[in-house]
């Protein structure tokens, strides 16, 4: 595959993954709570990479140095914070009343964080056709997924924070994607927000139902479905394709493209639970797609000028 489209295939199935995973995150709130849900995820996202990882190892022999070593894991732990943080953020918003789309919609607000934050911590340029894309798929996000008034709620307002907490997990990924093997970083990265995870529910999900109560749910197949698929596929898969697709690329454009999670959150909707889909959704859809071919074609006259 060529390195030009490697990146934006990449992402853009990343954003399929995660654009189906708000079924399963919204499902598996029914039966755990939000620490619960993120520790499990997480964790079973680390183990299913090791095997991958010692294959790799093989392949590759030699071994690293012990300041490599502490630089990986010092890397794997920040991206991992900000993606506890942020999954905390969204799994709470969406418990409390989010709905799946209103949700995609504000989430998705971090096509706009990602460049600010960019520019202002890391001196980051984002050209004007980027910025004429991020504006477009807004509009497109908003018509998508937004069906009456734009009320915030405290629900709402948790999900915004995981819009700005999930930005600089987007950031850290830019800044240590290119530096360490994809698969360490992923692993290191799952293993501190599981670990936080589990250590958030100690305390708010294990203490205030007690234990039997808590580990009831987790008995049976309809609360380990959602969370196999988080953990496995919109965990495992689709964070590692994200930490392989941002290696080198525009982080603005990178976001744009994994916005994408939202337009693909109403297809499936639309093809598996044959949910109708309206005028206005199917313009909003167009409008990010075409936000995002924007910001591509713009890349590519940039390659082509150097």
């Amino acid at each position: 595959m060529k390195s030009s489209l490697r990146s934006p295939l990449l992402l853009t199935l990343t954003a399929l993954i995660w654009g189906v995973a708000f079924v399963a995150q919204s499902e598996g709130s029914n039966y755990m709570g939000s620490g619960t849900f993120i520790g499990i995820r997480f964790l079973i996202a680390a183990i299913v990479l090791l095997p991958f990882i010692r294959v790799s190892d093989r392949k590759r022999g030699g071994s690293s140095t012990p300041k490599e070593r502490k630089a990986l894991w010092r890397a794997g732990i920040i991206c991992g914070f900000w993606l506890f943080v942020a999954s905390f953020f969204q799994q709470e918003g969406i418990a409390l009343g989010t709905g799946a789309g209103k949700a995609g919609f504000i989430t998705a607000t971090y096509i706009v964080i990602v460049p600010i934050i960019g520019r202002i911590l890391y001196k980051k340029r984002t050209g004007a056709a980027i910025w004429i894309g991020v504006v477009i798929a807004l509009a497109g996000l908003y018509l998508l997924c937004i069906t009456g008034k734009l009320a915030l709620q405290i629900s709402d307002v948790l999900i915004l924070l995981c819009a700005l907490t999930f930005s600089f997990q987007i950031l850290s990924v830019d800044r240590f994607s290119s530096q360490f093997d994809a698969l360490k970083l992923a692993a290191i990265q799952f293993l501190t927000c599981g670990v936080l995870g589990t250590l958030a529910a100690i305390p708010l999900d294990i203490a205030s139902v007690g234990f039997a109560n808590w580990a009831a749910p987790l008995s049976g197949w309809s609360a380990w479905i959602p969370l196999l698929y988080a953990g496995i596929l919109s965990s495992a898969v689709g964070y590692t394709l994200q930490i392989v697709g941002q290696k080198d690329f525009n982080p603005t454009v990178a976001s744009l493209l994994m916005s994408l999670e939202s337009v693909f959150a109403v297809l499936a909707g639309w093809l598996l639970l044959h949910q109708t889909m309206t005028l206005r959704e199917a313009v909003g859809a167009a409008l990010v797609f075409v936000a995002v071919i924007i910001a591509q074609l713009r890349r590519h006259t940039d390659q082509r000028a150097r």
